[in-house]
């Protein structure tokens, strides 16, 4: 028999999990659901068939983060469900049928909805693609990724509000911990891409993945492989966009994963020592500048900026028996770099890639505008060639300082203050910025009657120069003088 005092034990230790349950049902999610009329349409489409909002949607509104996108499982067609819901919210909301997938979309304001009928999976080990079975709302909560993405909410009349979490993802919600409803080593064997879903997550959430689930995560890491390189790269930028991205990323290299989706960031990790002189780790070092990057922006190219920013090192790493290690020419190699590594991820390759470029080759240039003699040459010379992007240029090259000594971090960030207010004079002075030459090629051939050819661009050049040298001012009227003078001395003769 168990005594009192036996039983008071174990009612205090299960006390905070029975709390916390009771407070997602006292907080009355048939309350929440209230707050937002599509649901009382979701509900009235719904009828007699049983229907459930699960998945994302269920997680955030638990966690009290907001979101627009519905997910809605039906023991039926989802097809045929969206039409209904889409009649009821009136003649001007479009139903999107995907036949192939048994799903439905409806869009409506900032809300979009997506409907399937509850289903069961199977799967081959050589693909990613499900064999799928009509199957009931436990047969769609088996299927899914995670605990804390199994949970549904009761839509129908009788059950409008009631939560469904056979696996306790209430529980994992507080414990901040993602775990798989079913063995993982099965469900990341199914379905690789989940492995960098779980690692997202982890990192979007701040959560911790379970060890059950990260060992499994480790054992079938090279299983990522069969996954479109399309899919890895948008799992891997919500990872780069999340508060603290270096997380993920080193929850992707102690996986395994990170040197199947990304070798070249793998090429950053290590510390070579020779006689007695090492270099720092650039693969840590990689993290913290995004980290510090991902602190003042949200701009998804300017954080790739950083994670690329020294990806060449490794190519240009050399040990000089006086200098120590250097990675000379590494900010121009790595700007070559740049377009093969987009190409390689799938990333869009027009003016976000020549952004990122831009910003790789110029990271290293404001560096040597700390001294005080710096001179407005130089000043120009960045500003024409950074151009609009001059801002988030100097906002990498702070995140860059990651010494551990504060002194040295202080004394450098003060040195950019002063170059930038050397930057914003001398632009205010010139306006090299957006730079455009007061004098055209057209009025260059026609002032001199000469046809487009080598000669019209050398002069062109030529006067830009003079405006970055400070020889001339940035203006049509010594611009324009000085063209001539350099007709006249290459013989041109006026119109």
């Amino acid at each position: 028999m168990w005594s009192f005092w036996r039983v008071m034990a174990i009612v205090l230790i299960l006390l905070p999990f029975i709390l916390h349950c009771s407070y997602f049902t006292r907080m009355n999610l048939q309350e929440s659901l209230n707050k937002e009329p599509i649901f009382s349409v979701l509900s009235e489409a719904a009828g007699n068939v049983e229907t459930y909002v699960v998945g994302g949607f269920v997680r955030d509104l638990l966690l009290k983060r907001p979101s627009k996108d519905i997910d809605v499982v039906c023991v039926g067609s989802g097809i045929d469900l969206a039409k209904k819901v889409a009649k009821l919210m009136g003649k001007n909301v479009q139903v999107t049928v995907f036949k192939n997938f048994g799903t439905a979309m409806v869009k409506s304001g900032d809300w979009e909805i997506e409907f399937v009928g509850a289903r069961k999976e199977s799967y081959r080990r050589s693909s990613r693609k499900p064999i799928v079975e009509n199957g009931s709302l436990e047969d769609d909560q088996n299927r899914r990724d995670f605990t804390i993405n199994a949970m549904a909410i009761g839509l129908n009349a009788q059950n409008f509000g009631e939560l469904v979490d056979p696996f306790a993802g209430v529980r994992d919600l507080k414990r901040k911990v993602i775990r798989t409803p079913l063995e993982p080593k099965v469900t990341f064997s199914d379905d690789p891409l989940r492995m960098m879903r779980a690692i997202r997550f982890a990192s979007q959430l701040t959560f911790d993945i379970a060890p059950d689930t990260f060992d499994a995560i480790v054992a079938n890491s090279d299983r990522i492989k069969i996954v479109s390189r399309e899919r890895t790269t948008d799992e891997l930028n919500k990872i780069i966009l999340s508060p603290k991205p270096s997380y993920g990323f080193k929850l992707l290299f102690h996986s395994g994963m990170l040197q199947n989706i990304f070798p070249e960031m793998i090429e950053l990790h290590g510390v070579e020592t020779v006689e007695g002189k090492g270099h720092k780790d650039n693969f840590y070092h990689t993290l913290q500048v995004l980290d510090n990057v991902a602190e003042v922006s949200d701009d998804l190219w300017l954080r790739w900026s950083a994670i690329l920013h020294d990806i060449a090192k490794p190519k240009t790493k050399r040990f000089d028996p006086r200098a120590g290690w250097t990675f000379h020419g590494h900010e121009d190699k790595g700007a070559r770099m740049v377009p093969q590594i987009f190409r390689a991820m799938r990333l869009p390759m027009n003016d976000k890639m020549r952004f990122v470029q831009k910003l790789v080759r110029l990271h290293l240039r404001p560096i040597a505008l700390v001294k005080d003699e710096v001179t407005d040459t130089a000043l120009r010379r960045l500003l024409f060639e950074a151009g609009d992007d001059i801002n988030e240029l100097m906002a990498l090259c702070r995140a860059d300082i990651t010494s551990k000594n504060h002194a040295k971090v202080k004394k450098y960030l003060n040195n950019f203050d002063r170059v930038e207010k050397k930057l914003e004079d001398v632009e205010e002075r010139d306006k090299i910025r957006n730079f455009q030459p007061p004098v055209t090629g057209e009025m260059i051939m026609s002032h001199f009657n000469i046809e487009p050819g080598r000669i019209v661009g050398q002069i062109k050049d030529e006067i830009k120069e003079a405006i970055l040298e400070g020889t001339i001012k940035n203006n049509r009227e010594e611009a324009w003088k000085l063209m001539e003078e350099i007709g006249k001395r290459r013989g041109l003769l006026k119109k």
